[in-house]
């Protein structure tokens, strides 16, 4: 099996600052419509650049060509950050970020499959799982295909059955094409989630589940890095990775609360 090989520290400063430019047009954005999530947006930062700026294969310019990774944005009130990446990538221009929620534009306040790179529509939350499911099955079984699919969870939404439901099927089905990110950011809209931090107990449940787990910390890129090499090597098994985050990371005043 390949060894893994750490990026070289510019990149790891790339990704660190690509991060914190997420953040930054996730901000903007959210304070030109003067609504939004922009709080669950930095908590995924880190997550989102290592995954679109070194993970995952896919042509910025085609996003809907076949042979592309996928990604799903379970957490859907988090959209800023996923036009931000887009944006980031040269599909989007970093201008139109500021039209955010606004009747005419097409960046709308959860993502629909009205933009060429979402999939399907997410913020009803719980859904988003089960979809990349099948799309990874898809992959696997009917396109025998090389993509991956990604999906990024947010804690609050895994109290909902239907993410257990799809963590089920996809151990049964062996999606080793399949990561979820659970970004255990510790705080719902109005309070914390069951769970907290407790990353523990979040790897012992998806375990249980058949899937195989890392913990890591979320804002760490080098870290992300190395858990999303290791997630592409593992057979017959669907990866979890646990990503212990903080809510309104990087912005002062705001963090954790």
């Amino acid at each position: 099996m390949a060894n893994y090989q750490k990026p070289a520290d510019k990149t790891l400063q790339t990704l660190k600052d690509t991060a914190n430019k997420l953040r930054i047009n996730s901000i903007k954005a959210t304070c030109a419509s003067n609504s939004g999530h922009p709080t669950s947006c930095c908590s995924a930062a880190e997550i989102m650049s290592v995954l679109f700026f070194n993970t995952m294969k896919y042509i910025p310019l085609d996003p809907r060509n076949p042979n592309n990774d996928r990604f799903v944005l379970s957490k859907g009130h988090a959209a800023p950050i996923l036009y931000a990446a887009w944006s980031e990538a040269g599909f989007i221009k970093e201008a139109d970020l500021l039209n955010l929620r606004k009747i005419d534009s097409d960046l709308e306040g959860h993502p629909t499959p009205k933009l060429p790179f979402v999939d399907v529509a997410t913020g009803s939350l719980g859904q988003g799982l089960g979809a990349a499911c099948g799309m990874a099955y898809t992959g696997k079984y009917f396109d025998k295909a090389s993509y991956r699919v990604y999906c990024l969870l947010g804690d609050g939404e895994s109290s909902e059955g239907s993410v257990w439901e799809a963590m089920a099927f996809a151990s049964h089905y062996e999606l080793d094409n399949l990561v979820a990110i659970f970004d255990v950011n510790r705080l719902g809209q109005s309070e914390a989630t069951p769970l907290k931090h407790d990353t523990e107990i979040y790897r012992k449940r998806c375990e249980a589940f058949g899937w195989n787990t890392y913990v890591v910390c979320g804002h760490d890129v080098e870290e992300l890095c190395k858990v999303f090499w290791h997630a592409q090597q593992v057979k017959k098994q669907p990866t979890a990775i646990i990503a212990k985050t903080f809510k309104g990371k990087g912005i002062e005043g705001k963090e954790q609360k």
